[in-house]
C-alpha cells in the first residue's frame, strides 16, 4: 500500500479539529427569576461547542402575546449564530394572552409604566450576564413587535449595550430626550405599510436619534409591508395591518447579523462563519 501523501494527512487532522465544533449541539435550560413580586421563566440557549468560550449575549423580547414558542425560536437562531441567547419574560411566568385584546392589555400596562418597562427588562439582562459562558462585554437586545419597545427602552434606560435591533416595534416614547443615554447602535426594522407605527413615529423617532447623536438605521420594508412582517404565523392574521412577509423577514434578520457582525467583532463560533 503506498504511503498517503502528507498534504492529505495534514488535512485530515484539520478537518478533526474543525469538525467538532461543526457539529455542536445548542444546549438550553428555562431560567426561573423574579423581578419584584413578580416570577419570570426565560430561556436561555447557546452552542455547547467548547472551542467557543465566552460569547456575545443577545437578550431577545417577546410579542404582545407573551413569552412563547415563537421567541424561543428566534433565540435559537441566534445560538446557531455563535451567541448566547436570553429569551426574556415581561409577563410572568406561564402567562400569555388568549387573545390580541388582553395581548393588548398587558402590553398596554407596560407602554404607560415606561418605568416598570425598564426595569423589567433590566431584570432579564441582568440574568443573561451572570451566564458563565457570556462575555459581559458584548451584549445586544432585540425584541419583536411589544419586544422590539422594550428593547429601545432599555437602551433609552442607559444600558450597558453594544448593539439594539427592533423588529416592527413601537418607535415612540414619551422621553425622547433619553435617546443621549443610549450606548448602543440601534437598528429599526419597520414595515412600510405598518399601520400601528404611522410614519408621523418613524420621523420623530428619527429626530430623537438625531437629537441624542445615536448611531441608527431605519430600514423599511415595502411596498406593502405591514405590522408583524418576520412571524410566519401572520400568514394567515385575521387582524388588519397584520402579516408575514418572507422577504422582509429574511432581510431584516440579515440586516441584524450585520450589526451585531459589526459591534461583536469576532464573537461568533467557527462554524457560523
Amino acid at each position: 500500500m503506498r504511503p498517503m501523501p502528507s498534504y492529505v494527512i495534514v488535512a485530515l487532522l484539520a478537518l478533526a479539529f474543525v469538525a467538532p465544533s461543526a457539529h455542536a449541539e445548542l444546549k438550553s435550560k428555562e431560567i426561573e427569576y423574579k423581578h419584584g413580586d413578580t416570577t419570570l421563566l426565560g430561556y436561555l440557549v447557546w452552542d455547547d461547542s467548547p472551542s467557543v468560550g465566552k460569547r456575545p449575549g443577545v437578550v431577545v423580547v417577546h410579542e404582545w402575546m407573551g413569552h412563547n414558542d415563537y421567541v424561543r425560536r428566534r433565540a435559537n437562531m441566534l445560538a446557531k449564530l455563535g451567541y448566547a441567547a436570553f429569551a426574556l419574560d415581561m409577563y410572568g411566568k406561564g402567562v400569555k394572552a388568549k387573545d390580541p385584546q388582553e395581548a393588548g392589555q398587558m402590553a398596554g400596562r407596560f407602554k404607560n409604566d415606561r418605568k416598570l418597562m425598564r426595569e423589567r427588562a433590566q431584570a432579564g439582562l441582568d440574568v443573561l450576564k451572570k451566564q458563565s459562558m457570556v462575555d459581559t462585554s458584548r451584549i445586544g437586545a432585540m425584541g419583536y413587535c411589544f419586544g422590539g419597545q422594550v428593547a429601545l427602552e432599555l437602551g433609552r434606560s442607559g444600558a450597558d449595550l453594544k448593539g439594539i435591533v427592533s423588529f416592527h416595534g413601537a418607535l415612540d416614547t414619551p422621553t425622547p430626550d433619553d435617546a443621549k443615554n443610549i450606548k448602543a447602535k440601534v437598528l429599526a426594522c419597520h414595515g412600510s405599510s405598518d399601520p400601528f407605527v404611522p410614519l408621523e413615529h418613524v420621523r420623530d423617532f428619527i429626530q430623537e436619534m438625531e437629537n441624542g447623536k445615536v448611531d441608527y438605521r431605519v430600514i423599511a420594508y415595502g411596498p406593502g409591508v405591514v405590522h408583524g412582517f418576520t412571524n410566519p404565523d401572520n400568514k394567515n392574521s385575521k387582524m388588519q395591518g397584520v402579516g408575514y412577509d418572507e422577504n422582509a423577514d429574511r432581510r431584516s434578520w440579515e440586516a441584524m447579523r450585520e450589526l451585531f457582525d459589526e459591534v461583536f467583532k469576532a464573537g461568533k463560533t467557527a462554524a457560523a462563519r
